[in-house]
């Protein structure tokens, strides 16, 4: 049960929520979990990573390909569909060791009944196939008419994104071909469809074939349908080589197809799955967290990242956020560097774009798009929200306030190299990037003299609903990092590659650099804990707002999807937060703060928070994990590794809808069992393993990848063990409360016993209890 998704009836209230519950995807390409027979009206979507398009003054968003997948079935006339008749039972499951999605319906017919099932996946083997097998068999004689081929009629949410629609069928194989509006790139989708039986067929409408047949009581018949997605971003002849794919992709056979793609999905297990033992509840979630990531993660790209609904659709236009480098990274650094590196390459091909930004502000250096998508430049509007009472839009300052983008790039590009000891990213772009964005914040920050620090004013934190405030927690800490690895990555640089150094330094010599970042990082201010009650304000004057408990801020909401932040949210002039600033900076520097201080703050803000963002509880489950209250934190895991399985998330934003799968969520659940309730710290240099499991686990088991070498880690109470792989290079510092550090050698396997506490006070702490 721990692999399969399942439901046993068709729920129509459920077409949305199993859309994204059933997801497969391979990096390219996305397929939502709807039925064959489903088209736009259902929400059907073939998303395609990258390829985007602005239709006339809507919001620019990703490309639906047309549906190569569409299959509706006939028996003696009447049309066979859970849409138009009730099913006499029905199963929709997702075997999510191989990402292979199965359907079983049973129709009464005239006589008799009729059984369809209907298999297929996304190859993650060969990144522009899709493939799929049908089947139905029924008890009595029959006449079958199948509708099946390709479905131009694509969902979106601010189309229409394809014109010139040509649609072809040349020996047996159907040809749908489209441009996009906004920069004319084709997209070509190709499909084969082969019976393993008698049958007369007939050209349908458009791309679509009519497969008619007799069928005989009790006998199976199966076919094959082969697809192929490819765009004028991956070729220049699209079209050719859709038809070539898939003309390959049939002499291969569906078995081989199979087998390629089970073999890709088993390597990833291998590097990623994550065993919890006594908890089979929290295995199951997290594994399907882990399953959600594995299908956006783009392995063969680094011109592009994760959006933050991941392939699931063009809600928030597709875009890329700050959600890749804190939520998602993390998950890629430990079991696929080189996923890792193609996500920060995306930040380092789009610098021009953040260029234009910062430009576009008055400010210097690199001010990253808060909704980013193929050129880097900002696809987030001034008017994100419509009021639900008027119907006007609303101002919100996402896009020009939340300057903690910049901070965040630079946080995941240092983590990469800090992790992985890989600094030719450095000599890629990475440094780059590094020193424009601390040139940013050098422009945009405030020297107050009567002060004398330099000071973050009129910004928006993750906490979104309190916008344009002063010295946000979490983004002071954040820009100060930024200067730090600022000089940091200078020194590096100089030794592992002084020519390029010397070029860049040329380059930057126009304008704040070195100096000036070290000058600003002596005087700048970051909030700190208040000496008595431990407690970090999260931006100037927050404990002076109206400090009402949120069951009765609850009570004054007028419309359930009315926006609580804005100029007149409800939330805003008040201590509510969507999401706690603090509690994620505290786990950030968690070397810097000591116990005490962050229990404070979790006990604070916690009951001051809504969770209006599905980023928000893994957080709250890492820091108690941290502060070795496990069991605080266990409930926050499983909501946020449950999201996308039970739908219960936040589907509306005033009247925008923001539905579909939550890969940042998915990402923060892993983060949760790992570096939090496992507690795994590994800082490229030694790994720190501080076990904090909560009361049903008994234990928790993965691999990780940790500067080119693999290792097995198993985490108890008791004791914890790491394995070495043979071929690893180099051996293993690893510390664990109790125990002295010990080193790890290739192809050995290293057991420490480990004091079982539920937190151990950091007594080195930068900031004292």
């Amino acid at each position: 049960m721990s692999w399969m998704v399942e439901d046993r009836e068709f729920s129509r209230e459920n077409i949305v929520t199993n859309g994204n519950k059933y997801m497969t995807g391979n990096g390219y390409m996305g397929c939502r979990g709807t039925l064959e027979e489903f088209g736009k009206e259902q929400l059907t979507a073939i998303t395609l990573a990258g390829v985007y398009d602005q239709a006339g003054g809507k919001w620019r968003e990703p490309v639906n390909a047309p549906n190569p997948l569409f299959t509706r079935l006939r028996c003696n006339g009447e049309r066979l569909g859970v849409l138009n008749a009730e099913p006499l039972s029905h199963r929709q499951e997702l075997d999510i060791s191989a990402a292979v999605h199965k359907r079983e319906t049973v129709y009464s017919i005239s006589g008799g009944e009729l059984a369809f099932t209907a298999e297929r996946f996304v190859s993650m083997d060969q990144l522009h196939v899709l493939a799929a097998r049908f089947s139905l068999v029924a008890t009595s004689d029959c006449r079958i008419e199948l509708e099946t081929g390709i479905d131009s009629e694509v969902w979106d949410i601010n189309g229409p994104h394809l014109y010139g629609l040509q649609e072809h069928i040349s020996e047996g194989v159907l040809l749908s071909t489209a441009v996009t509006g906004e920069l004319g790139v084709q997209v070509a989708v190709s499909e084969m469809t082969v019976c393993a039986f008698e049958k007369q067929e007939t050209a349908g409408v458009g791309a679509q074939r009519v497969i008619a047949f007799d069928a005989k009581a009790g006998e199976v018949y199966t076919w094959l349908k082969y697809v192929a997605v490819y765009t004028e971003l991956d070729c220049s002849n699209p079209d050719v080589m859709a038809v070539r794919t898939v003309r390959a992709a049939e002499a291969a056979g569906y078995r081989q197809l199979l087998a390629a793609h089970r073999e890709a999905w088993a390597e990833r297990w291998e590097r990623s799955d994550c065993l919890i033992e006594g908890d089979d509840a929290a295995q199951f979630a997290l594994r399907f967290s882990i399953y959600q990531l594995l299908i956006i993660a783009p392995t063969e790209s680094e011109k592009v990242s994760i959006p933050a609904r991941g392939l699931s659709g063009q809600v928030y236009k597709g875009a890329v956020f700050w959600d890749t480098e804190m939520f998602m990274l993390p998950f890629f650094l430990h079991t696929a560097p080189g996923t890792a590196r193609n996500l920060l390459m995306y930040r380092v091909r789009t610098l021009d774009g953040a260029r234009r930004k910062a430009a576009e502000y008055g400010y210097l250096g690199a001010f990253y798009a808060w909704e980013s998508q193929d050129t880097g430049d900002d696809a987030c509007t001034l008017f994100n929200v419509n009021d639900v009472f008027t119907g006007r839009p609303m101002r919100t300052y996402f896009r020009d306030k939340q300057v903690h983008i910049s901070a965040d790039v630079v946080h995941g590009i240092w983590q990469y190299i800090s992790f992985t000891g890989d600094d030719s990213l450095l000599a890629d772009g990475g440094a780059e990037v590094i020193w424009e964005c601390a040139r940013f914040f050098y422009s945009y920050a405030y020297y107050s003299p009567v002060k004398q620090r330099y000071e973050i004013l009129d910004v928006t934190g993750p906490d979104e609903y309190h916008e344009r405030v002063n010295n946000n927690a979490y983004t002071n800490a954040l820009v100060r990092r930024t200067l730090e690895v600022a000089l940091e990555c200078a020194e590096l640089l100089q030794i592992v590659n002084p020519a390029q150094y010397h070029r860049l330094a040329v380059q930057f010599a126009e304008g704040p650099f070195l100096k000036e970042f070290r000058e600003m990082l002596e005087s700048f201010y970051v909030p700190q804990p208040d000496p008595d009650t431990l407690l970090i304000e999260q931006f100037d004057r927050y404990f002076r707002l109206e400090d009402v408990p949120l069951a009765e801020l609850k009570t004054r909401v007028l419309n359930p999807n009315e926006y609580l932040g804005g100029g007149n949210g409800l939330a805003a002039t008040t201590t509510i937060l969507k999401q706690a600033d603090v509690v994620l900076m505290l786990n950030l520097f968690k070397s810097s703060y000591s116990r005490a201080i962050k229990q404070a703050n979790w006990e604070y803000y916690e009951p001051r928070t809504e969770h209006g963002s599905s980023l928000s509880p893994c957080i709250y489950a890492l820091v108690a994990a941290d502060i070795g209250s496990p069991d605080w934190g266990y409930p926050y895991f499983m909501r946020t590794a449950t999201v996308d399985l039970t739908g219960e998330s936040k589907q509306y934003v005033g009247d925008l809808y923001i539905g579909g799968t939550h890969p940042a969520a998915n990402g923060g659940a892993w983060m949760a069992a790992v570096l939090g309730f496992a507690g795994v710290q590994f800082d490229g240099k030694t790994l720190r393993v501080k076990p904090a499991l909560p009361e049903q686990w008994t234990a928790v088991e993965l691999p990780l990848s940790l500067q080119g070498g693999s290792f097995r880690l198993r985490v108890s109470r008791e004791e914890i063990t790491v394995s070495a792989a043979a071929g690893n290079r180099d051996t293993l510092m690893v510390c664990a409360p109790g125990s002295t550090d010990q080193l790890c050698q290739p192809g050995a396997a290293l057991t420490l016993r480990t004091a079982w506490a539920a937190a151990g006070d950091n007594d080195n702490a930068a900031a004292g209890e």
